[in-house]
């Protein structure tokens, strides 16, 4: 067992809370065993599931004959991470459920320390337990030009296995909202060890973080409309608006292949990421931020075309997220009424999070 494991293991596995650990995939075979072989033997998950989202890669053929004690909940149809979450939190009735991208593994001990954090005296109002998310492999800083992580004009690349001056990296120790516009991972490219110890985080990563499911029920659960990106931080802002917090444990580690599932640069990754970007603040950033969203996503689009700085194809769905945006802002204006006329807490209260 790991240093970071919880020492108190055998009573949290005494109290013996229903753990449904929850792996959401589409066409994602070839990176599913590793994710699966961490969570099978993982203590205090009660039961693996996982929700295929009409894959046509063999998954379920792999499932069936490899992981036997998994549950495979098939979806008729690609509903995204979104959709693929919320089915599994809708079918089943385990008091916590642990998300984990399937591009992800999870390091032993981990799903006991975020039970731990959830049944500690005075964390009732704890909706989401956060891991800590590292990039997979080791890293070392390269020229600027270089193809990487780059963050502050910094640059990292992949490094060989025995790389003396080699580090890890985080990808995320929770969600953050910035005061530009954005969702962002906090903590993104730090260096493991100079992460924040903060534990009161805006949101979950829906990367590998473990949730009370009754709270989810409560505030509506992840809204399949937004199919992939922004789900998380969506949830976590209700969540927050209905007085629930969301927690970091910095013990309970994840190890991601960084947008294996779907490339940041692929048109699928820029509609969705534009669009729900834009969704999410307009149903609950105060003014000003939203309209700086706006702003944001309008001038990088114009000078992404002005430049041709972006293919074709990505461009154009930078463009049609903006669009649907738009066209969604009825349905955003309504949801943005009923949450908050509903909330328990200030949305000022929520906003002093923002970055």
């Amino acid at each position: 067992m790991p240093p970071s494991a919880p020492r108190d293991q055998d009573s949290v596995r005494a109290r013996g809370p229903r753990v449904r650990a929850v792996v959401v995939t589409w066409n994602g075979a070839h990176l599913l065993r590793p994710c699966l072989d961490s969570l099978v033997d993982q203590d205090g998950v009660t039961e693996v599931v996982v929700v295929d989202n009409a894959s046509q890669d063999g998954t379920r053929d792999l499932l069936r004959g490899e992981y036997p004690q998994v549950t495979l909940l098939e979806s008729p149809t690609n509903s995204g991470f979104a959709g693929g979450a919320e089915l599994a939190m809708r079918e089943g009735d385990a008091e916590l459920v642990l998300l984990l991208n399937n591009d992800a593994t999870l390091d032993p001990g981990s799903v006991l320390s975020m039970i731990e954090v959830m049944e500690t005296p005075g964390n009732e109002d704890v909706a989401a337990v956060t891991a800590k998310i590292l990039l997979a492999g080791s890293f070392v800083a390269a020229e600027a030009q270089a193809t990487g992580f780059t963050r502050d004009g910094r640059t990292w690349v992949p490094a060989p296995p025995g790389t003396p001056q080699a580090v890890r990296l985080v990808n995320s120790t929770g969600n953050q909202v910035t005061r530009a516009g954005a969702g962002t991972d906090r903590d993104w490219l730090a260096v493991d060890g100079t992460e924040s110890r903060e534990t009161d985080v805006m949101g979950f990563c829906g990367g590998a973080a473990l949730l009370r499911s009754s709270a989810v029920r409560e505030v509506g659960g992840f809204d399949p409309s937004l199919f992939l990106y922004y789900e998380d931080t969506d949830l976590s802002w209700r969540l927050r608006a209905a007085g629930w917090r969301v927690h970091y444990d910095g013990r309970a580690v994840a190890h991601h292949q960084h947008a294996a599932s779907s490339g940041t640069s692929s048109p699928v990754f820029r509609y969705h990421n534009t669009r729900n970007s834009l969704v999410v603040f307009g149903r609950h950033a105060p003014w000003p931020l939203v309209l700086r969203a706006y702003l944001r996503q309008a001038v990088g689009a114009t000078l992404a075309t002005i430049r041709r700085s972006e293919p074709r194809g990505t461009l154009a769905a930078r463009w049609r997220g903006l669009r649907d945006a738009v066209i969604a802002l009825p349905r955003v204006l309504d949801t943005r009424r009923k949450v908050w006329d509903q909330a328990r807490v200030d949305r000022s209260t929520v906003a002093e999070y923002l970055r």
